[in-house]
């Protein structure tokens, strides 16, 4: 009876999925980043649900650290009340970017600070966390930790105007140094675990050059705001060892372990500046922890703003908000899946995403069901069931985050349709032989029935938009054009 038992929980694990991006900090506005990983998260969610899986898609905000309490500061206003109106920002991507998150985890969350502390009590208790003395460079921009080869002229090449801060205390120290090699072990048997896969050879790198322990508390008496270490009022946890914990405490635990167990491991995804925290500090305190490691990460390259990381003191910052205005919600979603190689850095202006727009979506996309519905309004016709046309090519990119070469697919499959109209010219067949116009006419429905399937995770409300155009023969316009 037992092993029926084990069996089907192996199975039940099979229906499964779960898909978690990072948690963003809240100290500025939701910016194209940040959209683009939500978005890919988005599809990985969608796409699975598509295959007929139980899905858990989260999200959240991280809203404790130093930066935070000094912008609260500035302000004059209470902590608590500053993270709250600044995780709003982060909520409305949910209807912004139509999205569709499970959950929005916030590590102010009362069922987060219990998780964390617990997770705490189970590190210590197999030896790898301790108290020691130390002074260490600290960006706060980053909320971490910096050597000097990290630094460029004296500075974090990140945030190059903030000045680099000299913090001396004791606080606790977690044992690294400990996991080096069961971490090579890990990216040794799991040969995908984080892709690109450059990305894995740089981190296992980084591993085989040697760990060091780090900090992860900081005095409470100097950081106020972060949650207390447990049997040790006069210190916090360090903010990085806390927001890392969400991916585990949004699936209930260690209260709720049916559900955490239903749905760990899981897919993460981060930019490359995360690499270091998701695929090797993480998955270490996820061992100390006596918890399986994570099932995959993706990191994202960076986007930048005609060759100019986007800042607020250059003024390039592009945010999603602005992007819906001007080119509409699955206008927003093709333009930053589509843009570039997955993991690489991805440049942008508002011209070369306006040119795009029109000839793919406007041009492309849109002037085909047009005259497609147009054509075929008086036909009979039947739509296909969405799993008989997903191939495995076109779920393989996706499944490894290769959004772009997956709209390639479609889009190819948009070009070659609008070709075959011109070549065939339906619309003198329909004079001329009844017959071939049929086949014609079959062969392009055909086409744009399989558009708006494989679109179903992509573009949802263009997808929706087809098969409504499809049962009514009524189309209306997907995207008007830029000028």
């Amino acid at each position: 009876m037992k092993l029926r038992n084990i069996q089907k929980n192996i199975m039940d694990k099979k229906d499964k999925f779960y898909i978690t991006t990072t948690l963003p900090y809240v100290n500025a506005q939701p910016h194209a980043g940040f959209a683009m990983e939500i978005i890919e998260a988005d599809v990985l969610a969608r796409f699975n649900r598509q295959m007929g899986k139980d899905v858990f898609f989260n999200t959240g905000t991280d809203e404790h650290g130093l930066k935070l309490f000094r912008k609260a500061q500035e302000l004059g206003m209470d902590v608590q009340n500053y993270v709250d109106q600044q995780a709003e920002n982060f909520k409305s991507l949910k209807d912004i970017l139509n999205i569709s998150y499970d959950n929005f985890i916030r590590t102010t969350d009362e069922k987060h600070v219990f998780a964390a502390q617990e997770f705490w009590k189970r590190c210590q208790a197999n030896g790898d966390i301790y108290k020691k003395s130390y002074k260490t460079k600290y960006c706060v921009g980053c909320e971490s930790e910096k050597t000097d080869s990290d630094l460029v002229d004296g500075k974090c090449c990140d945030h190059p105007t903030m000045e680099i801060e000299i913090i001396e205390e004791e606080n606790y120290f977690f044992r690294f140094s400990k996991y080096q090699k069961q971490l090579l072990d890990l990216y040794g048997e799991n040969p995908e675990f984080v892709l690109p896969k450059n990305r894995l050879k740089e981190i296992k790198n980084f591993v085989q050059g040697g760990l060091e322990d780090f900090s992860i508390s900081r005095l409470k008496t100097k950081m106020p705001w972060g949650i207390a270490v447990p049997g040790d009022e006069e210190q916090v946890i360090y903010v990085w060892f806390d927001a890392l914990i969400n991916y585990i405490s949004t699936l209930g635990w260690p209260t709720d372990m049916e559900k955490f167990e239903a749905f760990w491991p899981g897919v993460q995804i981060a930019g490359k500046d995360n690499l270091r925290f998701q695929s090797a500090m993480w998955q270490s305190m996820l061992m100390s922890a006596g918890i399986e490691p994570s099932k995959q990460i993706f990191i994202n390259g960076f986007i930048t703003v005609d060759g100019q990381k986007m800042s607020k003191s250059t003024g390039n910052v592009i945010s999603p908000a602005e992007m819906v205005e001007k080119f509409g919600v699955d206008g927003t979603r093709y333009l930053l899946l589509s843009g570039g190689n997955f993991g690489e850095d991805m440049d942008i202006t508002w011209e070369r995403m306006t040119e795009k727009f029109n000839a793919d979506l406007a041009n492309g996309l849109g002037n085909l069901v047009s005259r497609v519905v147009k054509l075929g309004a008086n036909l009979d016709w039947k739509i296909l069931d969405s799993k008989q046309i997903i191939k495995d090519k076109f779920a393989n990119y996706i499944n490894k985050m290769e959004m772009g070469k997956a709209l390639d697919i479609v889009n190819s499959l948009v070009k070659d349709s609008n070709k075959f109209i011109e070549d065939n010219k339906p619309w003198e067949l329909a004079k001329t032989d009844e017959q071939k116009f049929a086949d014609v006419m079959k062969k392009l429905l055909s086409d744009l029935n399989i558009i708006s399937k494989l679109l179903i995770p992509f573009l949802p409300e263009t997808s929706s938009k087809i098969k409504t155009a499809l049962e009514t023969k009524v189309a209306q316009p997907l995207f008007q054009r830029i000028k």
